[in-house]
């Protein structure tokens, strides 16, 4: 690709210590059937063999923009890190574990290129094993081209399911009025939050996104929820952690600032009280773990 001309996609790939799997999905991005995109990897700081596989491939194949933290700067600085160094009209993050089929992004992006109240697309999630294994397959619960703002709002505002559509392929503009990713657990929910908020999101019937479940994932490998916080953002020390009660503040930020009218921003709340009253026992949890922390440091 001549970096002079601007691709339609870019795709942001994240890695810290992928080498086991980082291959396998760089192959099946490069082997995508739509092929006007970049594709971004930021490295965090890998001490593995992710160099070496990266500059390898960015040797061989143009549309690869490889750039490297010297330091660990945190999950959250690497996701938004490929954000900004997007050039594309659409903008797409790929794990590095995970695999596509080589229609993905093409499915996608026909829906975008013609629905403009659409502002995210992804397809049905095959789950597999750290050998490829089928594990099932995993459909979104709600039908998004039906339900209303609000209520596609509160999907993301209760927590109550697995996100892959974070996965998907969004419009760049719209991604960028969001606050990203941010250093806390659950900012991939107040991200999809606050672009439901923003448009429509589209759901392809077809099973062309592959999510590897291993036990090296970043969800099970980082202890609890304070290593899971200092996994985001490297630079917190994480004593003080109390995810329902963080998501919470940014989810009422979120309709408050948000693109739509003061009726549904109306609407949005009453929601979030809902999920409060569901999710009230994981909110006294944070405070018991939150007084629990404070009695030992204080011990």
């Amino acid at each position: 690709m001549d970096n002079n001309i601007t691709p339609t996609l870019s795709i942001g790939l994240p890695v810290y210590n992928g080498e086991h799997y980082l291959p396998e999905t760089i192959d099946s991005l490069l082997a995508q059937s739509y092929t006007d995109f970049e594709l971004i990897i930021s490295d965090n700081a890998s001490t593995d063999s992710t160099r070496e596989i990266c500059q390898r491939y960015a040797e061989q194949d143009a549309r690869i923009k490889y750039c490297r933290s010297e330091t660990n700067r945190g999950a959250a600085w690497n996701f938004n890190n490929t954000v900004d160094l997007a050039r594309g009209k659409y903008f797409k993050w790929a794990a590095h574990d995970d695999l596509h089929h080589p229609d993905f992004v093409k499915k996608c992006i026909e829906v975008l290129d013609t629905a403009p109240s659409v502002v995210l697309c992804f397809t049905y999630t095959n789950f597999i094993d750290e050998h490829g294994n089928d594990l099932g397959e995993y459909k979104f619960p709600v039908d998004v081209l039906q339900v209303p703002c609000h209520k596609l709002f509160l999907v993301y505002a209760g927590g109550g399911h697995i996100v892959h559509e974070v996965f998907g392929v969004i419009r760049t503009d719209t991604l960028r009025k969001t606050a990203l990713i941010g250093g806390y657990v659950g900012s991939d929910l107040v991200l999809l939050g606050q672009l439901a908020l923003a448009g429509r999101f589209y759901q392809v019937p077809e099973c062309l996104f592959f999510h590897r479940e291993h036990p090296q994932r970043s969800t099970i490998a980082t202890g609890g929820d304070q290593g899971f916080t200092r996994w985001y953002d490297a630079s917190r020390s994480a004593f003080f952690v109390m995810p329902y009660w963080r998501r919470l503040l940014e989810n009422t930020k979120s309709v408050l600032r948000g693109p739509i009218a003061c009726s549904e921003k109306a609407r949005c709340m009453v929601e979030i009280l809902r999920s409060i009253n569901w999710n009230r026992g994981a909110y006294l949890q944070d405070v018991k773990n939150a007084a629990g922390m404070i009695f030992r440091r204080g011990k």
